[in-house]
């Protein structure tokens, strides 16, 4: 497994090298290791699980430089082209595409999750762990300002009852709301559940400053 992420890593860095918004190589290494830890006490492939980490977020770099919203599914033709330069085998390669194009639903969103395998199940677990606590309240910030978004507009509304992923919110703030706080009661696995908990107390100490300081209540 080192030996094929090794090899993965090469190409990886050329692709990520500008990449600002918050899904940089660090983030890749940070799913893969969460991925990882999980995987420790849930079971499933571990290899299937590591390469798919690894590769999750290639429809990101399509986006950037196409300018037009990428969905996982869109990036497989492109993250194949990667698997066929390892020694994976052809079944193996099919279930990484699966665990990818599949890694992005949430039961907050219209489709809500239709798979249940525990290779995809543990791959979105690991994604959204690192999408809050301190180091994900960063990667919002960058998202946002990679994004053209306001820091926080006030006088634009909560109105987003599911979450879309082609859909900007108004403000990164906002994307607090329609998104990270909604992560805590979608994660799949017990591990990941117990794990998810002290980052999203701290996700909401974090905003409940954010509004003081806004206010000038601090």
């Amino acid at each position: 497994m080192e030996e094929i992420i090794q090899q993965l890593e090469k190409e990886v860095k050329e692709l990520f090298h500008t990449e600002s918004s918050g899904h940089d190589i660090y983030h890749l290494k940070r799913v893969l290791n969460n991925a990882l830890t999980i995987q420790e006490k849930e079971g499933g492939n571990r290899l299937i699980i590591a390469v798919s980490a690894f590769l999750h977020d290639i429809h990101r770099i399509i986006q950037k430089e196409s300018g037009k919203f990428c969905s996982p599914r869109d990036s497989l033709p492109k993250v194949k082209k990667i698997l066929d330069k390892t020694s994976l085998a052809e079944e193996q390669k099919w279930k990484v595409l699966h665990c990818i194009e599949f890694h992005e639903e949430y039961d907050f969103s219209d489709n809500g999750k239709t798979v249940n395998d525990i290779e995809t199940l543990i791959l979105q677990d690991a994604d959204n762990l690192d999408a809050i606590w301190a180091i994900g309240i960063g990667r919002t910030f960058s998202f946002g300002g990679a994004n053209g978004l306001n820091m926080w507009i006030p006088e634009k509304s909560f109105d987003r009852s599911t979450f879309d992923e082609s859909e900007k919110d108004p403000s990164t703030i906002h994307h607090f709301y329609s998104k990270l706080l909604k992560l805590k009661e979608n994660m799949n696995t017990k591990t990941a559940k117990k794990m998810v908990v002290e980052r999203h107390k701290f996700m909401e100490l974090f905003l409940q400053e954010f509004f003081d300081e806004w206010n000038g209540k601090k």
